[in-house]
């Protein structure tokens, strides 16, 4: 049986059943019922949609896959990565630069080699995999630049490149495996989603893939502008994309005999009211510049990404001491709920004002998905609790398992660091969605997406305590029996 890898950015549960019990969303309504619903899906962290989707493709945390948040800093080419935080944050980091990371090197550099992708494992199996626009595509099929529209030939005069992808890609208007008459604007929001309907459509007429696929992230968009509860709306235009692919396989009832489906979340979304400028609360350190050219005398490299945010510790000599004044810093700001930082002994720490939590993989506890924790400190800090030797904090789900994955990861900084409820980092181009929605942080409201199959996978969601992004992609292979 074919399956379709749906992913609906930023899809909050109360959202989704809202638009489901008002008639809105009738293809997800038919899925839901056909099978299984999660409605605490949780997402990695920092709950960004790059470190998100690394982990939905990879199914690994960021330790592994090596993607850290939006924006970071590389120690190994000594300067910023920024995948496209806004247009603003884009402009000061130089247009090209931030298209070739996001296009080009995010996949073919900066996503670990150690880790095989969903559409490589596929490919690898000889099956016939497909995807449209997501900023994971990694696959083991090359794919020239398309030159078959005036936009394509313009986007072709800075994306030179061709990119392994998965038999048929088609990601924006800048690679596409096949001609259709499927068009994006070069992925403009609001045309993004009936983009990839128009290309599921094609791919279901045509019986082109096994596996597709298939990205629908207008409603994140809709939801940074108007709030999370506004995404009825936008789950609405993204189940008319889902119909449309079905209604090519012969309707709702139809496609689903002969397709299982995968719907999910990468994360969810909370309001934001107030901003914090990382740049204030540093402004007695010497910041790297996103031009680099102050690169001999800088402190520090900042990394706001939306509701999380990263420092780094630029100078070797002295870092032991800066690293404890970056901590103490923060743990002063109102708005920054809680920091993060490795200890000199290994350990993992943990800090919201006064209190403060240490922690390593152990034999303390056991948390919901079943690893084993030692720690000392304040579980207060997560609104943690012990019961009958389980670690449970509802407030931040699988917190110990993804603040070790972050803190692990090559690439992170030295100081993680999650907003409160309520605020956003400003990201380098000094836009934050105040009014708006916004994600990022360990909270469970950023952190708890949405996750439904019908014609694979388990007949329950029972079959796991604490489902994450990292079991996806096992349902994938499980499927295929690769």
């Amino acid at each position: 049986m074919k399956l379709v890898l749906t992913v609906i950015d930023g899809c909050k549960p109360s959202m989704l059943e809202r638009a489901i019990a008002t008639g809105r969303a009738p293809a997800l309504a038919a899925i839901v019922e056909r099978g299984a619903y999660v409605d605490d899906l949780v997402a990695a962290f920092p709950s960004v949609t790059p470190v998100c989707a690394a982990s939905i493709a990879t199914g690994v945390g960021p330790d592994r896959h090596h993607i850290p948040s939006m924006n970071w800093y590389s120690r190994a080419e000594g300067r910023y990565v920024e995948y496209g935080s806004s247009f603003g944050a884009s402009r000061r980091f130089g247009i090209t630069r931030q298209l070739t990371d996001t296009v080009y090197n995010m996949n073919g550099h900066h996503l670990s080699r150690d880790v095989r992708t969903v559409f490589e494992l596929l490919d690898d199996a000889d099956l016939r995999t497909a995807g449209t626009t997501y900023l994971m595509y990694r696959g083991r099929h090359e794919h020239q630049v398309a030159r078959d529209t005036v936009l394509a030939r313009a986007a072709g005069t800075l994306l030179r490149h061709p990119v392994m992808g998965p038999r048929e890609l088609f990601y924006a208007d800048v690679f596409a495996s096949r001609r259709t008459p499927c068009r994006s604007q070069l992925g403009l929001p609001g045309v993004r989603d009936k983009h990839s309907g128009c290309v599921a459509e094609y791919l279901v007429r045509e019986d082109l893939f096994d596996f597709l696929l298939l990205s629908l992230p207008d409603n994140d968009t809709h939801s940074h502008r108007h709030g999370p509860h506004a995404q009825v709306e936008s789950i609405a235009e993204a189940d008319r994309q889902i119909v449309r692919m079905m209604e090519a396989g012969g309707g709702v009832d139809a496609f689903l005999d002969e397709h299982a489906m995968i719907v999910m979340a990468d994360h969810s979304h909370t309001s934001v009211e107030s901003v914090v400028r990382l740049h204030d609360v540093f402004e007695d350190r010497d910041v790297l510049a996103p031009t680099t050219l102050n690169a001999d005398d800088a402190e520090i490299a900042l990394c706001p990404a939306q509701r999380a945010g990263m420092v780094y510790a630029l100078r070797e000599e002295g870092r032991g001491a800066l690293v404890p004044r970056i901590v103490r810093t923060a743990r002063a700001v109102d708005g920054i709920d809680l920091v993060m930082w490795r200890t000199s002994s290994g350990e993992g720490a943990i800090a919201s004002g006064d209190r403060e939590l240490r922690f390593a993989p152990g034999s303390d506890a056991v948390d919901r998905r079943g690893e084993r924790w030692s720690f000392e400190g304040d579980l207060d800090v997560l609104g943690a609790r012990l019961e009958d030797g389980r670690l449970l904090s509802p407030a931040y789900p699988d917190a110990l398992g993804r603040v070790w994955s972050a803190l692990t990861t090559p690439t992170a900084g030295d100081v993680l660091l999650s907003a409160g409820p309520g605020y956003e980092f400003a990201d380098w181009g000094g836009m934050a969605h105040v009014g708006g929605g916004s994600h990022g942080s360990l909270h469970a409201g950023d952190s708890l997406g949405v996750l439904a199959w019908c014609g694979t996978g388990a007949a329950t969601r029972d079959a796991r305590e604490e489902w994450a992004l990292r079991d996806v992609l096992p349902m994938v292979a499980e499927h295929f029996e690769v």
